[in-house]
């Protein structure tokens, strides 16, 4: 099979890397690619939102499916416009996608079908956003979302009126999330353990992938800006067996059938951001496609063929068998350019990956990197994702941070708890 990857970032080099070990893989390609993904596959400089380019490629290379990691394509209608020309992909469509796109769609069809969340109110206009600010009607800290995609940083926790007053300035003022911003969601602050859940599913059927925990605060302890994510663990130490089921059955299940129930069958994979509340799960976020970094520590506890699982979701006949998964944990470390997630340089050269690369079961996925005249540079806020898998999660994490300082560019940072859990195992 011919297979093409959209994407640019460690998520995408780790379903490259997993699609690359199929024996259906014959040939594959990733556009717009990283440095690290031209190390297994030919590179297509076609940006992720140039469709109908996309398309055209896929069309004339005989591609017999397209994986699609990040969820702007997907929200502009990346599936439907593949469909169309009769071209397998795996992903939702536009209006399946609509539950990441639109944070008040998604908050309005939880509410509609009583899926568990935390309250809310919309805001079209900074002087409505200031009224329910003021109204008593949240307690502080209030959670303020800015209603379209910004690239995971559109969330902000305020702790008071004037920082939630100044974050519906910079939102719907100032624009700093352009056109994401021009409506806000706000939200009762829920208090509890972030978790990722995440699963692929034919729109019909349903098939969990492994746990997860993701780590989204810039610096140690969860403090900083709120970012793509700094790192991940699997499976999460905090997901019970009961908790597990309680998801699926109060969450999952329902969010798949009702969206199928509405006329917007969602198939590809379904990301649910969850707070484990003392009153039980509740949905903070939807996302339409795979977590990053989440889906780097998944990647390397697959068993299962990966082109396989996709393809049975295109085909709208999911495996009945269970996905097989290692036992053993995995964990994944971001190694970010200096002042991500605000503004940070690119071009910096990248030393120590030749050695580390050799070290057995450690494995690195680029994201924010460009390989020019046989050598790495930074190019982008996340740039490297250093990966392992070991018997115990203490062993997993051992093993990347022992390897990480071999590691340079100017300006490298890094969170150093990573999965410091006293309940993880």
């Amino acid at each position: 099979m011919k297979i093409l990857v959209v994407g640019s970032g460690g998520r995408e080099h780790a379903l490259a890397w997993k699609l690359a070990q199929s024996p259906h893989c014959e040939q594959l390609y990733c556009a717009p690619g990283n440095g690290g993904m031209a190390q297994i596959a030919e590179i297509v400089p076609i940006e992720e939102t140039n469709i109908s380019m996309l398309a055209r490629f896929a069309e004339e290379k005989k591609i017999d499916l397209t994986v699609v990691g990040p969820e702007v394509p997907l929200a502009m209608g990346i599936v439907d416009e593949f469909e169309n020309r009769g071209l397998k992909i795996y992903g939702p469509s536009k209006k399946a996608a609509e539950i990441e796109k639109s944070k008040v769609f998604a908050k309005e069809f939880m509410k509609r079908h009583r899926i568990p969340t935390g309250r809310f109110r919309v805001a079209d206009n900074p002087d409505q956003a200031m009224k329910i600010l003021n109204s008593g009607e949240f307690e502080y800290p209030v959670v303020i979302k800015a209603e379209g995609l910004a690239a995971g940083k559109g969330v902000s926790v305020c702790a008071n009126v004037k920082r939630a007053e100044d974050t519906i300035v910079e939102m719907m003022v100032k624009k700093k999330f352009g056109p994401a911003g021009e409506r806000v969601v706000i939200e009762e602050f829920l208090r509890g353990r972030e978790v990722s859940f995440i699963v692929i599913t034919d729109g019909i059927r349903v098939q969990p992938l492994v746990t997860t925990m993701d780590h989204k605060a810039a610096y140690d302890g969860d403090k900083g800006p709120n970012t793509g994510g700094m790192g991940a663990i699997s499976p999460s130490p905090f997901v019970s067996e009961q908790l597990f089921n309680q998801i699926m059955d109060e969450i999952i299940f329902p969010t798949v059938t009702r969206l199928l129930e509405e006329g917007r069958r969602f198939k590809g994979t379904l990301y649910a951001g969850l707070m484990i509340t003392d009153d039980g799960p509740k949905v903070l976020e939807y996302n339409c496609r795979f977590g990053d970094p989440e889906t780097q520590a998944q990647m390397l506890r697959l068993e299962s063929d990966l082109v396989e699982v996709l393809m049975s979701v295109v085909d709208e006949d999911l495996l009945r068998e269970e996905i097989k998964w290692s036992s053993k944990p995995s964990g994944c470390v971001v190694l970010a350019s200096g002042g991500y997630p605000l503004k940070y340089e690119k071009g910096k050269l990248i030393t120590g990956l030749e050695e580390v690369a050799k070290v057995p079961g450690l494995v690195i996925f680029h994201a924010g990197t460009s390989f020019v005249n046989g050598q790495f540079y930074t190019n982008g806020g996340r740039v490297l994702n250093v990966c392992a898998s070991e018997p115990t999660l203490a062993q997993t994490m051992k093993k990347i941070y022992e390897h990480i300082p071999k590691i340079y560019f100017e300006g490298m940072f890094y969170r150093k708890d990573i999965g410091a859990v006293k309940e993880a195992r």
